[in-house]
């Protein structure tokens, strides 16, 4: 007896799940001739016919209706034995990254509770960091904000975190219960080196398509606070970052009419199943949010 290869008898399953091999080949992102090919391979080695392609469309054979419970169930297997040699042989260890303002303190303790077998480590990341901690393996799981690029991460969304105006204890505005864009509409707001970053902690445009005042291009948080310090700019910024306490020389104020912040969860794609880093995601939902 020949050994089926698994990657025939997913071929295999596609086209009879759409009974359409245009369909089919589109799903396993194939050439149609290709995938011809694959199933006629697996049909020579099996010795049976699994197909009736006909101009009426394409059809399982009996044999072929036989086969395709069967063949679901091997590939489940293999699913399965996959999955679980990964677990056995993961490593028990964990870096958890974090930002400014974001506590992961419960969560790391829950999931220290829960394995303790486990090295569990957090880590600080600083603006720019993200995804590149995660892509270069410095971390295994971020707790962070949007926006940052996902390309290549799985994201959760843990909660939401309100933005205020951040501004000089001399501001015109200090003191006030709330402020709204309108009354910083001529304010100059700083500006940051990523598009989609600086868009959203902008505000820009505006709602109702006006652009932001330019204000100073920034790179560190720390220039940032002298220019707004200074009386160059104001900002938004998280509630969480700066609910600690501020310099002297700062204030806040919540804003009204701007969108809050997702405070997410991320792991490299593909990672989702990971028992150590899905036992932090449990943490995170019930801890963190």
């Amino acid at each position: 007896m020949s050994d089926l290869d698994l990657r025939l008898v997913r071929c295999f399953t596609v086209v009879a799940e759409e009974l359409h091999f245009g369909r089919a080949a589109a799903a396993l992102h194939l050439a149609q001739p290709s995938l011809s090919r694959h199933v006629r391979r697996l049909e020579g080695e099996l010795g049976v016919r699994l197909f009736d392609r006909t101009t009426q469309g394409t059809r399982l054979t009996e044999a072929g209706e036989a086969f395709l419970p069967r063949a679901e169930a091997l590939l489940r297997s293999a699913e399965e034995a996959t999955a679980l040699v990964r677990a056995v042989a993961e490593p028990s260890r964990v870096v958890i990254g974090f930002m400014t303002g974001l506590i992961v303190t419960p969560a790391v303790i829950a999931l220290r509770g829960q394995r303790p077998d486990a090295e569990v480590h957090s880590r600080f990341l600083g603006w720019g960091e993200l995804p590149s901690a995660l892509l270069e393996h410095r971390v295994d799981v971020v707790v962070g904000r949007l926006p940052f690029p996902t390309e290549g991460l799985s994201v959760t969304v843990l909660y939401e975190e309100p933005r205020v105006l951040m501004m000089p204890v001399t501001h015109r505005l200090a003191g006030k219960e709330y402020v709204t864009l309108d009354d910083i509409a001529d304010e100059p707001v700083p500006r940051f080196p990523d598009e989609e970053f600086s868009a959203f902690w902008r505000v820009d445009p505006r709602p109702d398509g006006t652009p932001a005042p330019d204000g100073p291009l920034v790179k560190e948080l720390e220039d940032k606070l002298e220019l707004i310090a200074a009386g160059e700019a104001v900002a938004l910024a998280p509630a969480g970052a700066v609910a600690k306490g501020l310099r002297p020389d700062l204030t806040t104020a919540p804003i009204e009419g701007v969108s809050p912040i997702p405070v997410v969860l991320a792991i490299r794609a593909g990672e989702e199943n990971r028992p150590l880093l899905a036992a932090f995601h449990a943490c995170a939902k019930a801890h963190l949010s």
